[in-house]
């Protein structure tokens, strides 16, 4: 099977299990069921996942594709509250790097995940490797090491503010609230960026030459 293929069964599978996580609990999903669902045989789902909770961590991992995108194309020139609302005005005019019905399990499974201590592992799992890739962003911007302490600490910093603000939206999604304070892009924008400015003490932020 090519790397590709496998790719694309993994998240077939993980949608399937979000599903049915969201729909009945994940204690009353079963890895049977799983497979049933997909049309695979229980061997086939334990060859790709090394447990039942961990069939969601595709489908959460594309919850944080869009917005890595996004940090991965912020011009050293300009600054992060700039960027962002260009790009989030932008979104409503692209074709979107991962299709809503994705961003929305994504968020069911992040949801679910402060009562499923499994799947809370997953979710923080995604974090991780989040951090691990605004490591690198930031360090370029920095003109330091992605190894370095200071750009690891702001890094850590930068995560924990798009984990929180992540939840908070998923929730506030989920539940029905007013979603008017995210309907603006500047000012969607203006959230998220100057979060991180304070979280990293002003290190990350403006633009850089």
């Amino acid at each position: 099977m090519s790397e590709q293929r496998r790719l694309r069964l993994r998240l077939e599978i993980s949608r399937e299990a979000a599903r049915l996580f969201w729909e009945q609990g994940v204690a009353a999903t079963s890895v049977d069921q799983i497979a049933a669902t997909v049309g695979l045989s229980t061997r086939t789902i334990w060859r790709h996942f090394r447990s039942k909770e961990s069939c969601a961590e595709p489908i959460v991992m594309r919850g944080v594709v869009t917005l890595m995108s996004v940090l991965r194309r912020w011009p050293r020139q300009i600054s992060l509250e700039d960027h962002l609302t260009a790009e989030i005005t932008g979104l409503g005019h692209e074709t979107p790097h991962v299709d809503l019905a994705d961003e929305m399990l994504a968020m069911k499974m992040i949801r679910l995940a402060d009562t499923e201590p499994l799947l809370r592992a997953t979710w923080l799992m995604a974090c991780q490797q989040t951090e691990r890739e605004i490591c690198v962003i930031i360090g370029d911007r920095l003109r330091r090491p992605a190894g370095d302490l200071g750009v690891r600490m702001h890094s850590a910093a930068a995560a924990a503010v798009l984990r929180v603000l992540d939840e908070h939206i998923g929730a506030a999604v989920l539940t029905g609230a007013d979603l008017m304070e995210f309907a603006d892009a500047r000012a969607a924008a203006r959230r998220f960026s100057h979060a991180i400015r304070a979280a990293t003490g002003g290190a990350v932020g403006d633009p850089v030459v």
